[in-house]
């Protein structure tokens, strides 16, 4: 039985009486994992909330005890923050970012890589070690947290690889080719993400933004996106494979209303880095809104902002780390425009005096 020490601590800590309402073994706070996931994530509203009736379930133990706890798929263009969302819930549960058995699909695109999930058949070399890409602890987790998994790109698998993933999502276990192993995924959260569709979309948004189309309701043009997301996994996907996944979420691009959100993420991720060089970061307002003009493309999503940061912003405060390495600690770095507002300039202020 998994986790079997771990439940006997579990009834131990109950003194052994039943109480009248039972406890939820997953020790999460739903409420806490989500405005962690809200206060990172902009823009995906629909999404989250998805996530967060899932993680109910999940906490509530109200699934099928045979399968995963859940199992995703995340759809929608590049740079949105499909990957980061499970990133951010995998530290919001287990403390770390990278507590979770990420596999890059990508890597997979050729049809004998299907061996790297199931392991090597009988026969063939490495059938007898059972060698697998699959993280045994982070998939399975443990008895207050649930182990999280992610299959990143899923699109870009071959299709043998991808039907190696129905036996998991539909009984939640694997037996590896070698016949004596067996991963057990019931006690994981699986998260898929894929751009398919994304570009066929985007080119369809363009025209009707040029055309009579733009003046129709909002919901008519959601009700079309999701229609072109659902023929583009139907063309990408065997139906048997669509069907044992529990949810599909569409996030969505964004827009000129979280340029200044992005702004300010990518300034706090900045911070968390300074953090260990105890020095703080602010920029002024007018520097805010010239990052975003330059790092702000739908097409491209977060990722264009950390581009511009990293070319813009994160050269000067590299140099001015390298140019004072007797500051003192708590140092404020005020960043700024040149007077022709055509790049960063930099300011070290000293901690204020303590009375």
């Amino acid at each position: 039985m998994p986790f079997i020490n771990e439940v006997l601590e579990h009834n131990q800590r109950k003194g052994g009486t039943t109480p009248s309402v039972r406890q939820s073994r997953f020790q999460f706070n739903l409420d806490t994992v989500m405005q962690q996931l809200r206060s990172r994530i902009t823009g995906q509203d629909a999404a989250l909330d998805a996530i967060a009736a899932s993680l109910a379930l999940t906490k509530a133990e109200l699934g099928d005890p045979r399968k995963p706890l859940a199992v995703m798929l995340l759809m929608g263009p590049t740079g949105v923050g499909k990957t980061e969302t499970v990133r951010l819930l995998a530290e919001a549960i287990h403390g770390r970012a990278d507590a979770l058995c990420r596999i890059d699909m990508n890597t997979l695109a050729q049809e004998h890589y299907a061996a790297s999930l199931t392991g090597a058949p009988p026969g063939y070399v490495g059938s007898k070690e059972g060698n697998t890409l699959f993280d045994r602890e982070a998939i399975e987790g443990s008895f207050g947290k649930p182990g999280i998994v992610l299959f990143d790109e899923l699109e870009k698998a071959s299709e043998p690889v991808t039907r190696a993933l129905m036996n998991i999502f539909d009984n939640g276990e694997l037996r590896l080719s070698s016949g004596t192993t067996t991963l057990n995924f019931r006690n994981s959260l699986i998260f898929m993400t894929s751009n398919v569709g994304a570009q066929a979309i985007w080119s369809w948004q363009q025209r009707q933004q040029r055309g009579w189309c733009r003046w129709l309701p909002e919901a008519w043009r959601t009700r079309q996106e999701q229609k072109q997301h659902r023929l583009a996994l139907e063309k990408a996907f065997v139906p048997e494979f669509l069907n044992r996944i529990d949810q599909q979420l569409i996030y969505q691009r964004l827009d000129d209303d979280q340029v200044l959100v992005l702004v300010e993420l990518a300034l706090e991720r900045l911070n968390n880095r300074l953090a260990r060089h105890q020095i703080q970061l602010v920029a002024r307002p007018e520097l805010k809104n010239w990052l975003g003009e330059r790092g702000f493309d739908r097409r491209y999503g977060a990722r264009a902002m950390s581009r511009c940061f990293r070319q813009w912003l994160e050269p000067e405060v590299a140099n001015a780390l390298l140019q004072s390495p007797d500051r003192p600690a708590g140092c404020l770095l005020i960043a700024d425009l040149t007077p022709r507002q055509d790049a960063v300039v930099l300011t070290l202020e000293a901690p204020a005096a303590s009375d």
